[in-house]
């Protein structure tokens, strides 16, 4: 029991990272090793920067050429040992501060902190990462889920037929569809002989 406690701890749930423009994303944060990234995604800078140095450089670097070619991304250490994020993109005449990112761009850097993170999890959970990303950026996402797929159990909710449309690409996923049907969530193609054995409780007992 012990160990089956252990193992659910180290699960990881991502249901929604803010990025308005009080955000804590965006803000500096005291820079402390952080090889994973916190659920509400304050320490994005210092997850970043441990990636770049304990964790897969490549495969960072690489996830933000996939989305943002010709970009690059830097981590700043500031006065009181905070760190920030700055991010160059091709075209703009000098780099954007977290203050200064867009919602989607912010919310994509949030999602490549959390699935590169150094020290995976038995599973990791995420509902409906399409949020504020651009449609573009949607099979960009996906490799990265793929990718963490290889160290990790995932497991991705989502509502995007083209960020489904990319994961199912990858051989060894397993896409479960449902669907209403007079209020009634089903799973598309279960036959009666498929429904598992337990039923929920009324919600009225």
């Amino acid at each position: 029991m012990v160990t089956l406690r252990e193992n659910i701890r180290g699960w990881r749930f991502y249901d929604h990272f803010r990025t308005d423009v009080d955000a804590s994303a965006r803000q500096s944060q005291l820079g402390t090793r952080t090889p994973v990234l916190a659920s509400d995604g304050h320490d994005l800078a210092a997850a970043l920067q441990t990636i770049k140095e304990i964790g897969d450089s490549q495969a960072l670097s690489d996830a933000i050429s996939d989305a943002f070619p010709g970009a690059e991304l830097s981590v700043l250490k500031q006065e009181g040992g905070r760190f920030s994020v700055e991010f160059s993109q091709y075209g703009l005449l000098r780099p954007l501060s977290g203050f200064e990112l867009s919602d989607g761009t912010l919310r994509y850097l949030l999602w490549v902190a959390a699935l590169l993170t150094p020290r995976p999890p038995p599973l990791m959970v995420l509902n409906e990462p399409e949020t504020s990303l651009h449609p573009d950026l949607l099979p960009s996402l996906a490799r990265l889920i793929i990718k963490a797929s290889e160290s990790t159990q995932v497991w991705v909710v989502s509502h995007a037929p083209r960020l489904i449309a990319a994961l199912e690409q990858a051989q060894d996923c397993n896409s479960i569809a449902l669907e209403k049907d007079l209020g009634q969530t089903t799973v598309v193609g279960q036959g009666m002989l498929d429904e598992p054995m337990w039923k929920w409780p009324d919600k009225n007992n």
